[in-house]
């Protein structure tokens, strides 16, 4: 979460939220047809990405959330997110655009579209055409 999210205890309501909205809207969806969740809960010092400790840290939690809300798709947004639930190193320049599956600890496969975070497309506008291929 950034300074927004932290401070209103919400996952993207800030100017990433705002973007968000507006491409859930764009394929047809909403925040009340989507489960919007973070892999670890707070704003980390300094706004930094998440260490691979803080997130196994988190891990169990967003893995019960995942298994509760049962999702069709899991939409993975920026690296730490896709790192994370997808088990893999590789960048998120190099994940998005391509399929790949969540497991779960009980053993549910979900298909899972990583993609460029909102807050990174905020900050380099010329990938957002990505990030619409990626939702479409």
């Amino acid at each position: 979460p950034g300074r927004d999210e932290d401070l209103e205890g919400l996952p993207f309501v800030g100017r990433s939220g705002r973007l968000l909205d507006r491409m859930l809207a764009a394929i047809g969806f909403d925040r009340g047809s989507a489960y919007i969740a973070n892999v670890i809960p707070w704003r980390p010092p300094g706004n930094r990405t998440p260490t691979p400790h803080e997130t196994e840290i988190c891990r169990p939690f967003i893995e019960r959330q995942i298994e509760l809300v049962n999702p069709k798709v899991l939409v993975n947004l920026g690296g730490p997110s896709a790192k994370t639930l997808l088990n893999t190193a590789e960048g998120i320049l190099r994940l998005r655009g391509n399929w790949r599956v969540h497991t779960t600890a009980s053993g549910m496969a979900i298909p899972a579209m990583p993609t460029l975070h909102p807050a990174y497309l905020l900050r380099t506008p010329a990938h957002k055409k990505l990030a619409w291929r990626d939702f479409l």
